[in-house]
């Protein structure tokens, strides 16, 4: 029972000294705003009034002030993100528009360049575009869009503005099948253009072409321009084959060793003339059927 009645006097106790200080901080507070409506002085009591309360505002008005200051600089990020993020997705809609742009431009320079070459040359073609290529090594391949009812045979010539691509191997109604000169089951009659130095040029895949059969006292040397030598008619003679990239003269044999730069990128192909006759050429201009069909 005592304590109860200790437990109760101790809340009393604290309840009245709540009591106390809040009716002190009113009092504080009303002072205060007395003596911002009079205006007037209120002495000592008013100075410790002041003093006491100007640190606890002055500690408020900087957390208002940096509350307010974090709200301003969160919202002005906030749009600066989203800003952002506009400007980088028109960044990349007008880089796509530059990229296909610099490709069209690109391919027409490209395709300007075959017909100022066409042109010149003036010889009877059918121009190819390459849709498929047959990466394996002893039979490099591609497929162009062009066949038998365009008047491509087996055996005609394919060949661009830098010179000789391959021989036509197979041909569908709509497509033909072209082995490419730098296949190891490749043989092309070739010279050197300076002195008309005559060998067989054989394909070896991603290294080019090594001109084989030529005498070691023949005038070769790196930079001399290889073509085609025109044997047996297939290939029109005098058209670019490759560059000498190097000649190495072996102690033994009697032919040298010659290493071959091809003029035309084979990994960059996408467009080709494949080479007619006169005749297939005065039949499809003038629509009459080949014999056989």
């Amino acid at each position: 029972m005592r304590k109860k009645a200790n437990d109760r006097k101790g809340r009393g106790k604290s309840a009245t000294l709540r009591l106390l200080l809040l009716f002190g901080a009113l009092l504080i507070f009303c002072l205060v705003l007395v003596a911002s409506t009079v205006g007037g002085k209120f002495g000592p009591l008013h100075q410790l009034t002041m003093e006491i309360l100007g640190p606890v505002q002055g500690v408020f008005s900087r957390i208002a002030f940096s509350g307010r200051q974090l709200t301003d600089n969160y919202v002005s990020l906030w749009d600066v993100h989203k800003e952002n993020r506009h400007l980088k997705l028109m960044l990349e809609k007008y880089q796509e528009q530059v990229d296909e742009y610099r490709e069209a431009y690109s391919t027409y320079l490209h395709l300007q360049d075959q017909l100022d070459f066409k042109k010149q040359e003036n010889f009877p073609s059918l121009t190819a575009r390459v849709v498929g290529k047959d990466p394996a090594f002893w039979f490099k391949t591609i497929i162009v869009d062009r066949g038998e009812n365009d008047g491509v045979v087996e055996g005609m010539v394919a060949r661009t503005e830098r010179g000789v691509v391959g021989q036509v191997i197979h041909v569908s109604a709509n497509y033909a099948k072209i082995l490419l000169a730098n296949a190891p089951s490749s043989a092309i009659d070739a010279m050197v253009q300076k002195n008309r130095v005559r060998g067989i040029l054989k394909g070896a895949g991603e290294k080019g072409y090594i001109l084989q059969y030529v005498l070691k006292n023949a005038d070769v040397s790196v930079g001399d321009t290889i073509v085609t030598a025109g044997i047996g008619g297939l290939f029109k003679t005098g058209i670019p084959l490759g560059v000498v990239s190097a000649v190495t003269k072996q102690q033994r044999g009697m032919f040298l060793e010659i290493e071959v730069k091809p003029e035309v990128d084979f990994q960059r192909l996408e467009v080709v003339f494949i080479i007619l006759s006169e005749k297939q050429k005065v039949q499809k201009e003038m629509g009459v059927p080949e014999i056989g069909k």
